[in-house]
């Protein structure tokens, strides 16, 4: 028996790095996969990626910051399926660098609207659908950001340390309705984002983030996922408000 077998997972920033990684794990496991994403010319290789392992996937186009278009996702996933049993609230991203006293206000607040009001966006309407069901299972993608601090991405750590507090305090809320709510700190993860934010331009840059790992490695995307799918399943029955580090040592220093 698949560990996700005829389970609808509902995945949010699936179209590439570790959402794309955890997709494609969820849909070997035997999960219907609905991907919400924002349009992007990957799509269809990524969507073709995840139906190769189970064809029973769909694609939603969505912005995680806007509480509608969050709303009529999960809509759609449970019109589409029936259920919504697992949600993976990935969505991400990184943002410019900026000392505190020199964010730009717009830089500030699309971040947060995206790494932290789109997780509360998803939990809202997730949480709703599965207290129906009187069961459920949602995973917040946090970060090894979400524990420490550091300089200049202020926007980005804020948002990852309120998600673990979000993530605390709804296991909380849903202990006794069948519903189990964690979160994933990854360190950093060898990922298109990585390219995006500069860091895989520059070896030095690189290297340095690399030692900053006692494993002396960047992650990859498949152990993330790993940890995603043992949360998502029941071998992880009695786990809730927790948030499980997957980052080579990095937060041991």
């Amino acid at each position: 028996m698949k560990k996700l077998e005829n389970k609808t997972v509902f995945i949010t920033g699936g179209l590439s790095g570790i959402g794309k990684a955890c997709a494609i794990s969820a849909a070997k496991e035997g999960a219907n996969i609905a991907i919400a994403n924002v349009p992007s010319e990957t799509a269809d290789k990524a969507m073709g990626e995840i139906r190769k392992e189970n064809p029973k996937a769909i694609f939603i186009e969505c912005d995680v910051s806007v509480f509608a278009q969050v709303q009529v996702a999960i809509e759609k996933t449970v019109s589409v399926f029936g259920t919504l049993d697992v949600a993976l609230n990935n969505a991400g991203i990184g943002g410019k660098s900026y000392k505190v006293g020199d964010m730009p206000e717009e830089e500030w607040l699309k971040v947060i609207g995206i790494d932290l009001n789109g997780v509360f966006n998803c939990m809202r309407h997730e949480l709703t659908q599965m207290a129906k069901q009187k069961s459920g299972v949602i995973v917040n993608m946090s970060s090894v950001m979400g524990k420490v601090g550091i300089a200049t991405s202020s926007h980005y750590v804020a948002a990852k340390h309120a998600v673990i507090g979000l993530t605390e305090t709804a296991a909380l809320e849903y202990a006794t309705e069948g519903i189990r709510i964690n979160a994933i700190c990854p360190g950093f993860i060898d990922t298109p984002l990585l390219t995006k934010i500069g860091i895989n331009r520059h070896a030095d840059i690189k290297q340095h983030i690399i030692d900053l790992h006692p494993m002396k490695r960047l992650g990859k995307p498949e152990e993330i996922a790993n940890g995603f799918i043992f949360l998502a399943c029941d071998e992880s029955s009695f786990i809730s408000g927790t948030a499980l580090e997957i980052d080579g040592g990095f937060l041991a220093e």
